[in-house]
């Protein structure tokens, strides 16, 4: 988290931040962060995919959606 300080009142504080704010947290605390090892995903075979179950609600939920997004 930053640690937020208020130098001018004019001015009302951003409390949440901004994407430079997150940014630079992030760059900050990188170092200190431990990647875990990247495993190969295996192949699937074909016989073991089975369809996906969808209720009815969900179906026509998703039916209503337009295909690009409003």
């Amino acid at each position: 988290m930053t640690n937020h300080t208020v130098h001018a009142a004019s001015a009302p504080a951003d409390l949440d931040g901004d994407l430079a704010t997150l940014r630079g947290d992030c760059a900050r605390m990188a170092p200190y962060w431990e990647a875990p090892d990247r495993a190969a995903a295996a192949p699937v075979p074909p016989s073991l995919i089975h369809g996906v179950d969808v209720p009815a609600s969900s179906a026509r939920l998703l039916d209503a959606m337009s295909d690009y997004g409003d």
